[in-house]
């Protein structure tokens, strides 16, 4: 099977229409894919979905299955978590009868009057900002922060997949910390055995390298190495943004995710996640 959880349209950041991300994954060959546009949240931005228009999306979704029987389609949302600012996930899944959620950090509470500071978009300067002017260049109290929250999410909503779970070292790109040093180590340690016990899904997400932001796929081989280790379920996901990004370096993933013993992953259904073989 050939699936994405992990899709953007132009009902959030993404670049094009739903129509034409769905057209791609047909002639590409998918067997099911999921939409998950960022969800809401209580503070202005450019990135997230309206809530106002989740009606809309779903009857989008909806739609395009009607009209296209030999793909499956899923509703979900990609939502952020910050503790103070974002609905509970259960929210969003019981109102809208979403088949899945997605969670993710790309907003860090600097637990400074609630100012955030943004991990993600094409500016490596917002990143070095909020690091200068939240966290005054302490670079390990400002990851601990992230990771943290990480922590607080697992703990806290129930979600179907993790996105991006080392999106915090796209910008770093080496500078500030390494991902062997022991403190850092010991933070991915903690997730990994999180969301062991709370039986979540870990994504291999593509899209740092292929936007050439990050060096590797989310996450990095440690992680991934852990994650194999500890038997917990993977996907593959392109966190796709336009058409031509759905299956981008979607056979490396396969490669790396088979480089450490992972044979399988997983796919949903109607009785929940499934096991099937890459």
């Amino acid at each position: 099977m050939k699936n994405n959880y992990h899709t953007h349209t132009t009902y959030c950041d993404g670049k094009e229409e739903m129509s034409q991300m769905v057209e791609r994954a047909i002639y590409l060959g998918f067997n099911h894919l999921g939409f998950s546009s960022h969800a809401p949240i209580e503070k202005d931005n450019n990135f997230s979905i309206k809530e106002e228009k989740i009606p809309d999306y779903i009857k989008e979704i909806e739609f395009h299955q009607v009209h296209n029987p030999n793909i499956q389609l899923f509703k979900g949302l990609e939502c952020d978590f910050i503790p103070g600012l974002t609905k509970p996930f259960t929210y969003f899944k019981d109102t809208y009868k979403l088949d899945f959620i997605i969670g993710g950090i790309h907003l860090v509470n600097s637990g400074i009057d609630n100012q955030l500071w943004f991990i993600d978009g094409s500016k490596q300067q917002i990143y070095d900002d909020g690091l200068a002017q939240l966290f005054q260049n302490n670079i390990k109290k400002a990851v601990t922060c992230f990771w943290e929250q990480t922590f607080e999410m697992i703990e806290t909503q129930p979600f179907d997949i993790i996105a991006h779970i080392d999106k915090i070292k796209m910008h770093n790109r080496g500078r500030f910390f390494k991902e062997e040093e022991p403190w850092y180590k010991d933070l991915v340690i903690k997730a990994i055995d999180l969301l062991y016990h709370k039986n979540r899904i870990v994504e291999i997400n593509s899209r740092g390298l292929y936007k050439k932001r990050c060096d590797h796929f989310y996450p990095s081989d440690f992680i991934i190495q852990k994650v194999a280790k500890k038997g917990i379920p993977m996907v593959i996901s392109s966190d796709a943004h336009k058409s031509e990004e759905l299956d981008l370096f979607y056979n490396e993933a396969v490669a790396k995710l088979k480089q450490f013993g992972i044979s399988n992953v997983v796919y949903w259904s109607s009785d929940g996640w499934k096991e099937t073989a890459i």
